[in-house]
């Protein structure tokens, strides 16, 4: 049975899929996140052909940031670890839109609450790494701005699966969590009936 969908204009997020975080060399590797890779890229692909919206969230510290207090040093503007990797590169020609951060929240001192207003979405469909710290902390910060929320299970990781199932279970107690596979046939069922709320 095909899941019901809350909201009326939704936005995919893919939140930190970084060289600093993904890959061999990545300075804080989640391994798990490069799994993640084909299913991420799945959705953009999707949402390009439905006409939702796709967001880019990309930590980008300074080279003294407060949050190296607490972790390695990753992500500083202009490195190359603050890039994208390569599979999945913002397409802006496509209408991907980029919000840079400093802090776990892509909500936390950035304009992407503004963003989604001024383009009246309701709804953010989190993706990427980690689901216990980036992608939860958005996700909380996402209720706290009264945007509905739903998180792709098999299109976010964590360095292990306790940390993974963790996060999605925290978010579950107040979002929605499905698969790609789920949301992907929920949003074609919802957004096709009215092609206008998209």
């Amino acid at each position: 049975m095909t899941q019901q969908l809350k909201g009326e204009k939704h936005a995919l997020v893919i939140i930190d899929m970084l060289n600093d975080f993904i890959g061999e060399k990545a300075a804080l590797r989640c391994e798990n996140g490069e799994k993640i890779v084909p299913k991420i890229r799945e959705a953009i692909d999707f949402c390009h052909e439905n006409g939702i919206q796709v967001v880019h969230v990309q930590e980008a510290h300074r080279k003294n940031d407060a949050d190296f207090r607490v972790r390695p040093v990753h992500a500083i503007k202009g490195t190359w670890g603050s890039e994208f990797i390569e599979e999945l590169q913002p397409e802006e020609d496509k209408g991907d839109y980029i919000v840079q951060k400093r802090r776990h929240s892509a909500f936390s001192y950035t304009d992407f609450d503004l963003f989604l207003r001024e383009e009246k979405i309701d709804t953010v469909v989190l993706t990427g790494v980690w689901t216990n710290v980036c992608v939860r902390s958005t996700a909380s910060d996402a209720l706290y701005h009264g945007y509905n929320v739903i998180a792709l299970s098999d299109a976010t990781a964590s360095q292990d699966d306790d940390m993974h199932r963790g996060g999605l279970r925290d978010i579950g107690i107040f979002g929605d969590v499905m698969t790609t596979d789920e949301y992907m046939d929920a949003a074609k069922k919802k957004f096709s009936q009215d092609p206008q709320t998209v």
